[in-house]
């Protein structure tokens, strides 16, 4: 068996997958992460522990899809936002190997993503595809020739801070990104701008369905700079398969049209038509995707693993 775990800023979402990446079992617990990086991994492994007290299995490695800017290499997160405490530099693969006895690895979340996305999501097989992400911010990946591209730096495919979109403040520091058209959190500014209401991405997709012409406005013009940030990659590196996920493409009914619209009026240059489809595999996308670079990469024999902890705080428990 292979574990997936995709820490998150409120939840972290475990898997535990057969060879072929079919989720066994799943466990979501709340992620401490007021508490800092020892509490966080501390609940993903009380988390795993449960799964596997429910499914005896030898555990072969795991994954893990982080928040932040990771080396994972090093399998440290580099850079995270002001949501988590003593997260940044904290030693992720370190800390669980020596905890499990198992090979872990360590990614981007939104890598993660996309790789799950690729091994058996809405994208299953193709060898050149962008993944984004619409959440509280925009990530991006890059699939290229059938293998994760990172590029030198490890930040290939980060779309959301493309310039070009306006002149609007980013939470980079930046102006005028993808990010603050298409984010949720640039949702409910946008919104809030129009009409003066303090309401949520989701709150504003609910007024949107109601008809309301400012949330609908709003999300068309999300639309309309997702595509303008697809057609920039489509004329940069000839991929025409794009993948969206995210909180936000959850309101994928008032996105599609917008990007259809526009990538309608401009098709790229190469000429061959674009494919650009919602993901498949939903909220465990990350964590399968962790468990498909665990599965790919760990060499080590199987090692059983032992439940850490009779009694993890969970929320909910799903079987897949």
């Amino acid at each position: 068996m292979f574990a997936g775990v995709d820490i998150g800023g409120t939840t972290t979402h475990v898997v535990l997958c057969t060879p072929e990446l079919a989720v066994v079992d799943s466990q979501e617990v709340p992620t401490p992460a007021a508490e800092g990086g020892t509490a966080m991994v501390g609940a993903a492994l009380d988390a795993l522990g449960l799964l596997l007290a429910r499914v005896p299995a030898r555990l072969r490695a795991v994954g893990v899809g982080a928040a932040g800017l990771v080396d994972a290499r090093a399998g440290r997160v580099l850079v995270a936002s002001d949501s988590f405490h003593a997260w940044a530099g904290f030693e992720v693969t370190a800390t669980m190997g020596a905890a499990l006895g198992v090979p872990v690895f360590l990614d981007n979340d939104v890598n993660a993503f996309l790789r799950g996305e690729v091994a058996k999501g809405a994208v299953a097989g193709e060898r050149h595809v962008l993944g984004m992400t619409l959440g509280t911010g925009v990530g991006g990946a890059l699939w290229l020739d059938g293998a994760l591209y990172e590029g030198p730096h490890g930040a290939a495919g980060e779309t959301g801070h493309i310039p070009g979109f306006g002149d609007l403040p980013c939470t980079c520091g930046g102006r005028g990104h993808l990010e603050t058209l298409a984010s949720g959190r640039s949702i409910a500014a946008r919104y809030g701008e129009r009409t003066g209401l303090d309401r949520s991405a989701r709150a504003v997709a609910e007024a949107a369905g109601r008809g309301d012409p400012d949330a609908l406005a709003v999300y068309e013009a999300a639309g309309a700079a997702v595509a303008r940030a697809i057609l920039i990659t489509a004329g940069m590196l000839d991929v025409t398969t794009f993948v969206i996920g995210g909180g936000v493409s959850g309101a994928w009914t008032l996105l599609e049209p917008s990007i259809r619209a526009a990538l309608t009026a401009e098709p790229p240059v190469s000429g061959h038509p674009v494919r650009v489809v919602r993901a498949g595999l939903g909220s465990a996308a990350v964590a399968v995707g962790a468990a498909s670079r665990a599965r790919t990469e760990s060499r080590e024999p199987l090692v059983p693993l032992r439940p850490r902890s009779e009694g993890a705080n969970t929320t909910t428990s799903r079987s897949g």
